[in-house]
C-alpha cells in the first residue's frame, strides 16, 4: 500500500506539471512533507527485529545450558561483552545508515541486560525475586533508549513494565500490595517517548493504564474506579474531538486520541456492567447500558467520520451490549425479538437523521466550490 508522504509527493509532482503551484512551491512541500513524514518499521525492519531477538535468546540460552562449565570471570566477561557488543556495535551501524540492523543489536543488548540479571544473580545468589529483575531490566533498557534515543528500546521499556504489571496483578510473584509503582513507570515511559519519538509506546501506554485501571478496580469498589474512568474517557473524548489540533499537539499520537477515550469509555461502563448483571434489580445495569449505548452514537457522529478505526470500535461496543443486555436482561425469544425490533428501529430513525444533518453539512461547501 503507497503511504501517505508517497502519495502527496505524486500530487505534488502533478500540482506542479499542471501549472497548479510553482517549483519553489513544490519545494517547499515536498521538504515539509520529508520533515514531517512518520517513520514507519519496514517489513524488512520488522524482520530483523525478530532476528535479533531469536539471536539474543540463543546467546543466552548457550551461555544458561554451558554455565557450569564456563569459569566464573569469563561467564561475567561473555555477559558484559555481548551487551557492550550490542550496544556500540549498533550506534556505530546507525550513524553508518543501517538503522534496522543498529537497532537489531539494541534490542539484543537489551535482552542480554535482563538475561545477565538472572544468571548473574543466580550465581552469586544475590537476593532478590523476579518482580525486582524485572524493575531493574525495565529500568536499564528505558536508560538506554534515553541514551541513544531509541524508539525500539522505549517500545521494549513499556512491553517490560506491561509485564510486570501482569504478573504483579495476577498474583504471579505472590505480592504483598497492588502495583501502584505502574502508573509513576506509566508517567516516566510517556516522557521518555516524546524524547526518543516513539509514537507507538504512547500508544500502548495509555492502553496500558486502562488496564491498569481496571485491576485497580478487582482491588478497590468498582463504581470508584470505573465512574471516573468514564468522566474522563468523556472529556478526552471531547476535547480531542473539538480542539483536535492543540490536543495532538501535546500529546502527539497521530489524532487517535479519541479512539483510546472511546475504549476508555467502554472499558469503564463494562466495569459497571459486570459489577451490576447479577443484581436482583436491574435498574442500575439498564442506566449503563443506556449511556454506553449513547455514547456509541455519540462517538460515531462526533468522530466517526474521520477515523474509521473509531467506527470499528463503536461497532464492536455496540455488539458486546447487545450481547451482555440479550444475556443480562432478556428472558425468552419474544422479548429478545421485541428488544432488537425496537433497536432496529430506533437505529434506522437514527440513520436517516444522521444521514441528513451530514448531507445538510455538505450542501454549503459544495455550494461554495460551485460558486
Amino acid at each position: 500500500m503507497v503511504s501517505y508522504s508517497s502519495r502527496v509527493r505524486a500530487d505534488i509532482a502533478r500540482w506542479l506539471q499542471a501549472g497548479l503551484i510553482d517549483a519553489s512551491t513544490a519545494d517547499a512541500l515536498t521538504r515539509d512533507v520529508e520533515a514531517n513524514q512518520r517513520r514507519s518499521l519496514s517489513f524488512g525492519s520488522i524482520l530483523a527485529m525478530m532476528a535479533a531477538l531469536l539471536f539474543g535468546a540463543a546467546v543466552l540460552i548457550f551461555v544458561a545450558a554451558n554455565w557450569e562449565l564456563i569459569p566464573r570471570l569469563a561467564r561475567v566477561a561473555a555477559l558484559f561483552a555481548i551487551i557492550l557488543a550490542g550496544y556500540v556495535g549498533g550506534a556505530v551501524l546507525k550513524t553508518r545508515d543501517h538503522a534496522a540492523i543498529g537497532e537489531a543489536l539494541w534490542i539484543v543488548a537489551a535482552a542480554a541486560f535482563g538475561g545477565s540479571i538472572a544468571l548473574i544473580g543466580q550465581m552469586y545468589h544475590l537476593s532478590g525475586d523476579e518482580a525486582s529483575a524485572l524493575i531493574t531490566w525495565g529500568a536499564g533498557t528505558t536508560l538506554a533508549a534515553v541514551a541513544l534515543r531509541s524508539n525500539p528500546l522505549t517500545l521494549a521499556s513499556v512491553g517490560i513494565a506491561d509485564a510486570w504489571l501482569f504478573l504483579r496483578g495476577f498474583d504471579y510473584f505472590g505480592r504483598a500490595e497492588f502495583p501502584h509503582l505502574f502508573f509513576v513507570m506509566a508517567i516516566v515511559l510517556f516522557a521518555v517517548s516524546f524524547w526518543t519519538r516513539s509514537q507507538a509506546a504512547r500508544h500502548l501506554i495509555i492502553l496500558s493504564v486502562i488496564f491498569y485501571l481496571v485491576l485497580l478496580a478487582t482491588e478497590y469498589e468498582t463504581l470508584q474506579v470505573a465512574i471516573p474512568l468514564i468522566v474522563a474517557s468523556a472529556l478526552l473524548f471531547a476535547a480531542a474531538t473539538f480542539a483536535a489540533g492543540p490536543v495532538d499537539r501535546i500529546v502527539q499520537v497521530g489524532g487517535r486520541l479519541p479512539l483510546h477515550a472511546l475504549i476508555g469509555f467502554f472499558t469503564g461502563v463494562a466495569m459497571i456492567q459486570f459489577e451490576l448483571a447479577g443484581k436482583r434489580n436491574n435498574s442500575g445495569f439498564a442506566i449503563a447500558s443506556a449511556v454506553a449505548l449513547a455514547g456509541i452514537v455519540a462517538a460515531v457522529v462526533l468522530g466517526g467520520r474521520e477515523s474509521r478505526g473509531l467506527r470499528w470500535v463503536a461497532y464492536a461496543g455496540f455488539a458486546f451490549e447487545l450481547a451482555i443486555i440479550y444475556v443480562v436482561m432478556l428472558q425468552s425469544m419474544l422479548a429478545t425479538a421485541g428488544f432488537f425490533l425496537a433497536a432496529a428501529v430506533l437505529l434506522g430513525i437514527l440513520a436517516l437523521v444522521i444521514i441528513r444533518v451530514e448531507k445538510r453539512m455538505r450542501a454549503p461547501s459544495v455550494e461554495g466550490a460551485a460558486a
